[in-house]
């Protein structure tokens, strides 16, 4: 199956820039990843998962930092930003307090102070640029005002936008909330040049395999196990379609009452023609989403959810000869920045810098 020419198409690496990056709650790595792909040197990545050390350092040559972002100071980033003649502050404030799922407990969760530590430490640092990826509902939020009227404060002129992921080479539905912002002048995103992604170019190419099965070749192209019963339901699934395509006697007790018919996008497959549903941490279950094959009989792998976030298959999420878990990969691949994404970020940053050098030392 031929891969989309504008996933499979290798793009010449941008020459790098001088300017220096630090990325706060850099998960795995997909935002820093996106970064350098577009010329950054990203000096450091910040996260309280231990997990997230291997790919970020091995994949971006980033120092990976395992902090509490509440417990680093201005006097630190100052320090990692060093003597660099132009630098970004780039971030993704854990999203789930402003996620339409967690709304009933938004106001009591601590995470919602993770974005006012972000606005601490840029203030503090008074980077050339700062940028963030959220989710799109942030923006309705009064932290999302606060947040952005200090920036404007401090002399900062602040662009911000949602977006499809699909605009920027992401094979998947997943809309984003990206700020830029910047000391030196006017900054906005490029225009998006992608179009015509689909899930049988991102992963159409990969070999075969079941339910339970691996890769020999892969460790990460894995396929959790289904039950019988959720095989019997996969079988009966339909591309595209729901568990209302099932026969009454495949559908879950909690699908048959009232309360749960109104609930149709768990328990599907994706489909070829579509870019992906958004890949989120649970990613490898099929009754946790479309998370389905299109054609095979399974949910789809760890590596498959990677590739439709963007990872390059060459990305190394694991040691070698490291266990795959699944709960804790589909955490940092769910959880990621999109390296498309973030490349595209990069790229506005990079073309915004080039436009306003820094003055040479004398």
């Amino acid at each position: 199956m031929a891969a989309d020419s504008t996933i499979a198409a290798q793009q010449p690496s941008p020459p790098p820039t001088k300017a220096v990056a630090i990325d706060l709650f850099c998960g795995a790595g997909g935002l820093a990843y996106g970064l350098k792909s577009a010329g950054l040197n990203v000096v450091a990545g910040v996260d309280l998962d231990p997990a997230c050390r291997y790919p970020l350092e091995t994949n971006t040559g980033a120092k990976f930092e395992e902090r509490d972002v509440s417990d680093l100071t201005v006097e630190e980033l100052q320090t990692w930003f060093g003597q660099a003649p132009r630098t970004v502050l780039a971030g993704c404030a854990p999203c789930q307090p402003f996620s339409t799922y967690s709304q009933s407990r938004k106001s009591k969760d601590d995470r919602w102070t993770l974005l006012r530590e972000f606005k601490r430490l840029a203030l503090g640092v008074k980077p050339d640029v700062v940028t963030m990826e959220n989710v799109a509902g942030l923006k309705k939020q009064a932290v999302w005002t606060e947040f952005t009227s200090a920036l404007k404060s401090e002399g900062y002129q602040v662009f911000s936008t949602e977006v499809d992921c699909t605009w920027y080479g992401v094979p998947q539905r997943r809309r984003r909330l990206v700020l830029l912002a910047s000391r030196l002048g006017p900054i906005e995103l490029l225009k998006p040049e992608f179009s015509n992604l689909s899930v049988e170019g991102a992963i159409g190419h990969l070999p075969a395999i079941s339910a339970g099965e691996s890769d020999p070749n892969d460790p990460l192209h894995s396929a959790s196990v289904l039950s019988e019963r959720n095989l019997e339901r996969v079988r009966a699934s339909k591309p595209g379609g729901t568990w209302r395509d099932w026969p009454e006697t495949l559908r879950a007790p909690c699908h048959r009452r009232p309360s749960g018919k109104t609930y149709p996008s768990v328990y599907g497959r994706m489909e070829w023609s579509k870019p992906s549903p958004t890949i989120t941490t649970q990613c490898y279950g099929f009754g946790n989403g479309r998370f389905g094959h299109p054609a095979q009989d399974r949910a789809i792998s760890l590596r498959e959810a990677a590739i439709l976030q963007s990872f390059p298959k060459e990305y190394a999420f694991l040691k070698p000869d490291e266990r795959v878990s699944f709960k804790r990969l589909g955490t940092l691949i769910g959880n990621a920045v999109p390296p498309k994404l973030g490349e595209a970020i990069g790229a506005a940053i990079r073309n915004h810098l080039a436009a306003h050098p820094a003055k040479a030392a004398h």
